[in-house]
């Protein structure tokens, strides 16, 4: 798909800047700006000629001034063990991403991104091997949901914003796709269906705080003291792990909002009973549960999966203690489930350079 990237993107307006940008630059009635909006994130217009109850003489001075952004898959992948789809999205400046879409019980949920890459370097993780390329637009965020909801027909009632990259570091778009997605004007998703993944960025958690939002919070703890957090997440060096739990404290006493401790289990490294007793002692009382997460295998990395008995031990251990605790179901791990082996294996076939 031919964009004109000196346009701008009318996506990343929200409500109130695209009805200032029509009664003011465009001198149209307040009412145009709902029928665009109502085009643009209900019914996902992907071109303005689309917009049939809007004048011809202000479509195309619309589409003469403004893109929209339509996110392309070029590569669906469906799970034949549970139905889980894995797309590769490609953007206007031809990077590629990676989204999934997971039908549960209590609904569907799409697992998006947040960047092109991630620069947070933990070892065990796909998603970083490359480094960082860009973050992601607001729009870019939305599309990848719209994308997946017009490709199966059915609609997304919970988000995971825990796809390639992190979040906080990418904090004023996050915060911008968040309270569009939430906007009733839009798609109306939930703001407690909506889950943000972070390694533990202290300051911008604080922020996040702050913001006066209903999303669920989830740290990537995946380890139970210092030293074996350092081995696994580099940016734990920088903070430091008392502190990324002060300000996830900050986070419930300000929001009330349970938080999630993601726990990915590597064979032989963080998976023993005696480290599950410690992270009971160092989580303990903190208003939240752990999700065990069974690593999958990737290969420029030499970590292992996790026997099941070991899993399950590590998790009775967790609750013997009083913490809440579950095993993530393994969705998608016949087309390369883990954050970033899909699009990493899409590059490397495709010969793209990420230099």
């Amino acid at each position: 798909m031919e964009t004109d990237t000196s346009l701008r993107d009318i996506c990343e307006f929200n409500y109130g800047e695209l009805e200032e940008l029509l009664t003011g630059e465009f001198g149209e009635k307040r009412f145009r700006a709902s029928q665009i909006y109502d085009w643009l994130h209900k019914r996902k217009a992907a071109s303005f000629s689309e917009m049939t109850d809007i004048s011809k003489a202000l479509r195309e001075k619309l589409s003469r001034e403004f893109r929209i952004t339509v996110m392309e898959p070029v590569e669906i992948l469906t799970s034949k063990r549970d139905g889980t789809k894995k797309y590769i999205m490609r953007l206007f400046d031809n990077n590629v991403i990676e989204s999934v879409f997971m039908r549960y019980k209590h609904g569907n949920s799409v697992c998006i991104s947040s960047q092109v890459g991630c620069r947070m370097g933990c070892s065990f993780c796909a998603s970083t091997i490359d480094g960082l390329v860009r973050n992601l637009t607001a729009a870019e965020m939305l599309g990848q949901i719209y994308a997946i909801e017009r490709d199966t027909g059915e609609r997304v009632s919970n988000i995971v914003v825990m796809g390639s990259g992190e979040p906080l570091d990418n904090y004023d778009e996050l915060i911008r796709f968040v309270r569009m997605i939430s906007d009733e004007r839009g798609l109306n998703i939930s703001q407690r269906n909506i889950t943000v993944s972070t390694c533990g960025l202290a300051s911008k958690i604080r922020q996040l705080a702050d913001e006066g939002l209903q999303i669920t919070l989830a740290l990537s703890l995946h380890a139970p003291n210092q030293e074996v957090r350092e081995r696994l997440m580099p940016i734990a060096k920088a903070y430091r792990l008392e502190d990324v739990l002060s300000a996830c404290e900050y986070y419930y006493e300000k929001t009330k909002r349970r938080l999630t401790f993601e726990y990915a289990v590597v064979k032989g490294v963080n998976d023993n009973p005696g480290e599950a007793k410690l992270l009971s002692r160092l989580i303990g009382g903190m208003h939240g549960h752990v999700n065990l997460i069974p690593v999958n295998p990737v290969k420029e990395r030499s970590y292992e999966s996790p026997d099941k008995k070991d899993v399950y031990e590590f998790q009775a251990v967790l609750e013997k203690n009083g913490i809440n605790a579950t095993v993530r179901r393994e969705m998608g791990r016949d087309i390369d489930g883990a954050c970033g082996q899909l699009r990493r294996r899409y590059i490397e076939n495709a010969g793209i350079c990420t230099d």
